[in-house]
């Protein structure tokens, strides 16, 4: 069941946010982009979020439309998550997040490589 959304006051950015925001959210559908994926696998590409986390993060994603679930009537039982059509619509929104997160920790790293140049200086001077 999707969550509650009060749709006539909100933001378009919080109705945005309340479907993919987390920490867990994009990078789950960024690797379900990429095809189909057993909930293992996802597992795999995701090991500092833990199992239940997945597991709730994965449950609404579907439950907002921007996943399916396969369940495979075989022992044992076997899931499959991939994004529907509508969670596709997400791909360039993610892209671009990628792209800035890319930046942003090309210039963290900058600042702090000036940073300990300036201490090294600064402790050679002395």
């Amino acid at each position: 069941m999707a969550r509650k959304y009060n749709w006539k006051t909100g933001c378009d950015v919080e109705a945005t946010l309340s479907v993919i925001g987390g920490r867990w959210k994009p990078i789950l559908v960024c690797h379900l982009l990429h095809g189909r994926k057993r909930f293992g696998e996802l597992r795999r590409l995701t090991p500092n979020a833990t199992e239940r986390m997945i597991t709730l993060q994965l449950r609404e994603l579907e439950a907002d439309g921007v996943l399916s679930r396969h369940v495979f009537a075989e022992v044992p039982p076997r899931v499959e998550y991939e994004v529907t059509d509508f969670g596709r619509s997400l791909g360039p929104i993610l892209e671009q997040m990628m792209e800035w997160g890319a930046a942003f920790k090309q210039r963290r790293s900058a600042e702090e490589a000036a940073e300990a140049s300036a201490c090294e200086a600064e402790a050679a001077a002395d």
